[in-house]
């Protein structure tokens, strides 16, 4: 089986994926015309209005993964089960992280950011690799060296001992507020293996600028979709309280036709003509 996403991580090329939290989200990341999708913990975990705190199951996450595709949790063991899991769901990657479970999200205040042993971590990517092998699945290897507070001489231990594992990509995560502490990573890096970013704390690293650096082969826009979402229906509902019906808000939303074209309800229908007898 060919893994497509690797020919967009490639040497001078950069995947744009946006992160989602339902198939619908997923369509109209696919209608913008982004390359890949992120199936996002925290935007799961917000819709389920709790936590990024390893609250949801892994059944949860799987089935809406599943339903995404369709339209780290434990020890070495869980990974191999969780691995085979998505990748006979369909998936292209895996981001597996190096932080104890359960974990606390990244860029939370005070949060719990606790690192597994190094040599723990190497054992789950090989684990990962061998569950994902016969579908040619991406282990992307997250490490949270920078967002623990641990410096970039560890980051770079980290990751290199993760490529070395077997890794495909590594995704370096920073909280700082400017791209200054990514650069120098990415600067510093050496290995082939190729890097994975999410600017989420530091909007201003466009992707002109990250084609630049000539080492990261991904950028994820991770939890964009759910802000936007949050966004748009806080003022939507606010405005149907305020004027006490939808006669204003109606004609400035998205229309019933649009939502049926997402849904791709005109397939089902020509299906129905054809085949119900």
């Amino acid at each position: 089986m060919t893994n497509k996403l690797r020919d967009l991580v490639g040497p001078g090329r950069l995947a744009s994926v946006m992160s989602v939290h339902n198939p619908l989200s997923a369509r109209l990341a696919e209608l913008a015309g982004f390359d890949g999708i992120w199936a996002s913990g925290f935007e799961l975990s917000a819709a389920y209005g709790v936590p990024d705190a390893s609250l949801l199951s892994f059944s949860q996450h799987l089935d809406m993964t599943r339903a995404i595709v369709e339209r780290g949790y434990g020890n070495a063991v869980n990974v191999m089960h969780v691995v085979g899991a998505y990748a006979r769901a369909g998936v292209a990657a895996v981001v597996i992280e190096d932080k104890t479970f359960p974990k606390d999200t990244s860029l939370l205040a005070g949060g719990r950011q606790d690192l597994v042993r190094i040599e723990e971590f190497q054992g789950k990517i090989a684990a990962a690799r061998a569950a994902g092998r016969e579908h040619d699945l991406l282990v992307i290897a997250r490490t949270e060296a920078l967002i623990a507070d641990l410096g970039l001489d560890e980051a770079l231990k980290r990751a290199q001992a993760y490529s070395e594992a077997g890794a495909d990509m590594i995704l370096v995560h920073s909280k700082r507020k400017t791209p200054d502490e990514i650069i120098g990573f990415t600067r510093r890096w050496s290995k082939e293996t190729r890097l994975v970013i999410v600017p989420t704390a530091y909007p201003d690293l466009t992707e002109a600028k990250i084609r630049e650096l000539g080492k990261i082969g991904m950028v994820i826009y991770g939890n964009h979709a759910i802000r936007a979402a949050v966004t748009a229906m806080r003022q939507v509902f606010a405005e149907i309280r305020a004027d006490r019906g939808i006669h204003n808000i109606d004609k400035r939303i998205v229309s019933v036709e649009e939502i049926f074209e997402l849904q791709r309800v005109a397939d089902m229908k020509q299906a129905e003509k054809e085949y119900l007898r």
